[in-house]
């Protein structure tokens, strides 16, 4: 076993041996002049790339969303009620009652909630969706829930 260990170390310092003398020629082919140094000693020729000093200006990027106002609240509660297809645009307001003024049934009212998660990227707990009947009501549980206040 000590055999095989001592020929394995011995066959990685060869390979190595051969990817400094090889490595030093291949890079000054590939590289421009100005960034490559090549020294010469007692011992095969070996190469040091110089890394051009450019300062760069570290900028984090942040993904969110801009912020939310009443009136975006509002604008995009109301955008996704007018393009769902059981309720009439015309009929919308703030204050219309989902089942009594549009005319939806229980159903309806739990896919326009889903609609409204899939809007603001959060979940309507069962208890809290019960409660929304009104546009007024689903606006004011958004800004409620994203702490936005008048």
């Amino acid at each position: 076993m000590a055999a095989l260990a001592l020929g394995f170390r011995r066959s990685l310092a060869l390979s190595a041996r051969a990817f400094l003398t090889v490595a030093p020629k291949a890079a000054a082919s590939s590289i421009s002049n100005n960034h490559l140094h090549t020294k010469q000693w007692n011992g095969p020729q070996t190469s040091s790339l110089l890394v051009s000093k450019q300062t760069t200006a570290l900028t984090r990027f942040y993904s969110g969303a801009p912020p939310l106002t009443l009136d975006l609240i509002r604008d995009r509660t109301l955008l996704v009620l007018k393009l769902f297809d059981k309720i009439n645009p015309e009929k919308l307001t703030v204050d219309s009652h989902f089942i009594n003024d549009l005319g939806l049934d229980s159903l309806d009212h739990v896919e326009i909630i889903m609609a409204i998660e899939d809007e603001f990227g959060f979940e309507i707990p069962d208890g809290d969706a019960e409660r929304l009947a009104k546009p007024a009501d689903i606006i004011r549980y958004v800004a409620d829930r994203e702490d936005i206040y008048e």
